[in-house]
């Protein structure tokens, strides 16, 4: 059914459901956006009717301008969000900061290797926003990520298709590893060395968070 209807809109809309399916997953609408990708590309191979040059210049922009606003809209109101909610997870004002501090040192790699992966390529920019990641370094790996998550996706289904469809989804379970396992990481690093690196957060950006 959802391929279907994939197949609908790629149809009826062209290289604009590529844009739009890519943008509102990667701002935080849980789309599938690399099935667009894919599926595009593999119709730009069968039919000729699009172009692979800008189904992959569609899914780029839409991965950069839609993790933007993403980031903008976690810098813009994500703080707030968890100092309301925070306390029902048991994340307070110094586990805010610690988050904030790791996230300065690592969130390149979050950022990066969640464009392969489902979920943290939906939510890894608000997160980066809300922990304040400085937007230069963000855009920086969110471009070089979404650059390198188009010519994958959208080469190999387009040059290959039969191949690529048996290699897909080992390849996303190895993407999806290293993603997960990188915040696993930051995770597992965060608890347990919670006080030392809060006394090192509160060093790095003292007094209360803005």
């Amino acid at each position: 059914m959802l391929g279907g209807l994939i197949d609908t809109l790629l149809s009826d809309f062209g290289l604009l459901a590529v844009f739009a399916f890519v943008g509102l997953e990667s701002l935080g609408i849980p789309l599938p956006g690399e099935t667009m990708l894919i599926t595009a590309a593999v119709y730009a191979g069968a039919t000729g009717k699009l172009e692979i040059e800008l189904v992959i210049l569609c899914a780029i922009a839409g991965a950069i301008i839609g993790d933007n606003i993403g980031y903008g809209l976690g810098r813009w109101g994500g703080l707030r969000l968890l100092r309301r909610y925070g306390r029902y997870v048991r994340i307070d004002e110094r586990r805010i900061k610690l988050g904030r501090y790791l996230f300065l040192r690592h969130g390149g790699k979050v950022v990066f290797f969640g464009r392969f992966t489902a979920v943290l390529r939906t939510y890894a920019a608000f997160l980066a926003g809300t922990l304040h990641m400085d937007w230069r370094r963000f855009l920086f790996f969110n471009a070089t990520g979404a650059i390198l998550w188009s010519l994958i996706f959208g080469l190999g289904a387009y040059w290959a298709q039969d191949t690529f469809h048996r290699l897909s989804t080992p390849a996303n379970i190895a993407f999806a590893v290293i993603g997960i396992s990188v915040v696993g990481w930051l995770i597992w690093f965060g608890h347990r060395n919670a006080e030392r690196l809060e006394e090192q957060a509160e060093r790095a950006l003292p007094g209360p968070l803005e």
